[in-house]
């Protein structure tokens, strides 16, 4: 079931993030690194608890928490229309497949009831299975974001 987070939610979510982190590449795997600091997971957590125009959806399989969807919406610098950006969204491997439709209709309704015309997604990498299910829910490439190390 998808449900919003709760404070409780805390510790598994922050496990989740560290699996994201770790699949990301993030500790040097996609050529780029930097560390996983637990504490700052909690604080990226709690801030989308708390914040006003923020989505924190968790996937409950069984009272635990096995996938996180955090969102912002806010309106584009360039003009006035409301936008959702998802800013990470993980779920376990073990519990992927129908969840992740769930989590999705649940993440654009949540931006429709802010007034969103777009919701965004992320992808890292070139992970086909990503893309073919972003464009299958009707998502276009937009931008590409590049990173070099300095």
């Amino acid at each position: 079931m998808i449900r919003p987070a709760v404070m409780a939610d805390a510790a598994r979510a922050i496990e989740l993030l560290h699996a994201s982190h770790d699949a990301a590449g993030f500790n040097g795997g996609a050529g780029f690194a930097f560390p996983f600091v637990p504490r700052y997971a909690e604080r990226l957590f709690v801030t989308h608890l708390e914040m006003m125009n923020a989505c924190c959806l968790a996937l409950d399989v069984g009272g635990v928490a096995q996938g996180l969807l955090l969102a912002v919406a806010s309106q584009h610098p360039f003009g006035p229309v409301w936008l959702a950006r998802e800013t990470v969204w993980w779920i376990d491997p073990a519990h992927r497949g129908r969840a992740a439709i769930a989590m999705l209709d649940a993440y654009e309704a949540w931006a429709k009831g802010k007034g969103c015309a777009f919701t965004g997604m992320a992808g890292m990498g070139e992970d086909p299975d990503v893309a073919r299910l972003y464009v299958r829910r009707g998502y276009q490439r937009a931008e590409t974001h590049f990173l070099k190390a300095i």
